[in-house]
């Protein structure tokens, strides 16, 4: 089991910036792939940013360029920067854990609000 905790959520104006951050229960040395999602009112849940054990990146269309994902295992923990924030990036984010290929464990989400 991995319990997952986000921070770093709030209220911020179009074209600001938020850092939130992912601190795990236990090593995710290991862990084969460590993500950040969000979820928008009304609409799914869909992938923001992740990053491998071996650091390779991948990013959704919409943030490339302004968001940047990390992970520090010696911290257990992986970040998300976000800056030029627009409306459209409001959501609640989720940190998600990826084990393995065959589980995963999601945070409780924290909230971005970002006003025009």
């Amino acid at each position: 089991q991995v319990q997952l905790v986000e921070s770093g959520g709030g209220l911020v104006q179009a074209g600001g910036s938020l850092r939130l951050s992912c601190a795990a229960s236990r090593s995710i040395f290991n862990f084969n792939t460590m993500g950040w999602y969000r979820q928008a009112p009304g609409k799914q849940r869909e992938l923001v940013a992740t990053i491998t054990s071996g650091g390779s990146t991948n990013y959704a269309d919409s943030v490339k360029g302004r968001f940047t994902i990390s992970r520090d295992n010696a911290k257990k923990t992986v970040s998300l920067q976000m800056n030029s924030l627009k409306p459209e990036d409001t959501a609640v984010y989720y940190c998600k854990a990826e084990p393995s290929s065959w589980n995963y464990y999601w945070g409780q989400g924290t909230q971005v609000t970002v006003s025009s």
